[in-house]
């Protein structure tokens, strides 16, 4: 199946990182997600109730990292993915997490796992 749902851009406010200052402040990371999703079903009725709804997997993008507190960003992303895929039946996905201003001369750091099959 080539039919997908993406999210581009959310900035997810939460305490990320391995220095001890890190873990007493909050830092923003910027998350793209595509997902595998058959759009047919809603494309034929005009109902959210078909849809793979962007506006509730965001939220739960940003209460997962919320209350992940993660260390690295390698396991806010294998935590995140696990919870998408069994939340919302996600067969494939494709996840980016950027935490901007880690390294000074980059705009970025990061990142980038797909999980599943399409």
């Amino acid at each position: 199946m080539a039919d997908s749902v993406f999210i581009e851009g959310l900035v997810v406010e939460t305490v990320v990182g391995v220095y001890d200052w890190e873990r007493e402040v909050t830092q923003g990371l910027v998350i793209d997600l595509e997902m595998a999703w058959d759009n047919r079903v809603p494309g034929r009725s005009d109902d959210v109730a078909d849809a793979l709804d962007y506006a509730t997997v965001s939220s739960r993008v940003e209460t997962c990292l919320q209350e992940l507190r993660p260390k690295l960003l390698e396991h806010g992303a294998e935590i995140l993915a696990g919870v998408l895929q069994q939340e919302f039946g996600v067969t494939w996905l494709r996840l980016v997490i950027r935490k901007p201003g880690a390294v000074p001369g980059a705009r970025a750091v990061g990142v980038c796992i797909e999980r599943g099959t399409r």
